[in-house]
């Protein structure tokens, strides 16, 4: 089950979610069922790792 933890952010990380998706040629919708496993594997990888490199600059 998937669910936003913070419901005020969920907005952004859509937002988010389509720019990446569009950045990898991934067209997103509100049905997905036609994308590959790959496909959205590859959008919430970039996610992730876009997420954890912003954490880090803000450590520094």
């Amino acid at each position: 089950m998937s669910r936003t933890i913070v419901p005020e952010a969920k907005h952004g990380l859509d937002t988010f979610k389509t720019e990446v998706a569009h950045e990898l040629g991934v067209q997103f919708s509100d049905y997905n069922g036609n994308l590959s496993s790959r496909q959205c594997g590859s959008v919430g990888g970039e996610m992730v790792k876009r997420m954890v490199e912003e954490y880090e600059q803000h450590l520094k």
